[in-house]
């Protein structure tokens, strides 16, 4: 549940860094400072997911834009964006958690925070990304 929490405070992070465009460390600052925190570890979790996702911003949102054509990254709404930015985080940079736990928690927030449509919209693009990104060059290497 720890890491749950913490993917949902870094989808609140950066949703709120993307409404008020502020840096970063202000988007923290503030969730820290007006959000009640009863976990310190779900919130240090976030943390590294919202800094490793804006240290690769360029290549996560590469990623998300080849798998989503007819939807330029600018009208995808910003929820399901930043649920996309998680996941394709983790898949690509942390290789400690599996990436079909990735898709999975990705879809469990969408259904929370998203759409009704967020969250078959968020695991076809996931999948898609797994099967033509992360499976095939794991199959190449084998």
């Amino acid at each position: 549940m720890i890491r749950r929490k913490g993917r949902e405070i870094a989808l609140q992070i950066l949703y709120q860094k993307e409404l008020s465009n502020v840096s970063i460390d202000e988007a923290i600052t503030l969730y820290k400072k007006f959000l009640n925190i009863n976990s310190p570890e779900a919130l240090k979790f976030g943390e590294e997911l919202v800094r490793g996702i804006y240290e690769n911003l360029e290549f996560i949102d590469s990623i998300i834009r080849k798998y989503t054509p007819s939807w330029p990254l600018e009208r995808i709404n910003v929820t399901d964006k930043n649920i996309l930015r998680i996941a394709v985080y983790e898949m690509f940079f942390r290789p400690d958690i599996p990436e079909v736990v990735s898709i999975n928690e990705a879809i469990e927030i969408a259904k929370i925070y998203g759409t009704d449509d967020s969250p078959s919209f968020i695991n076809g693009v996931l999948d898609s990304i797994y099967k033509k990104e992360i499976k095939a060059h794991k199959n190449e290497k084998t």
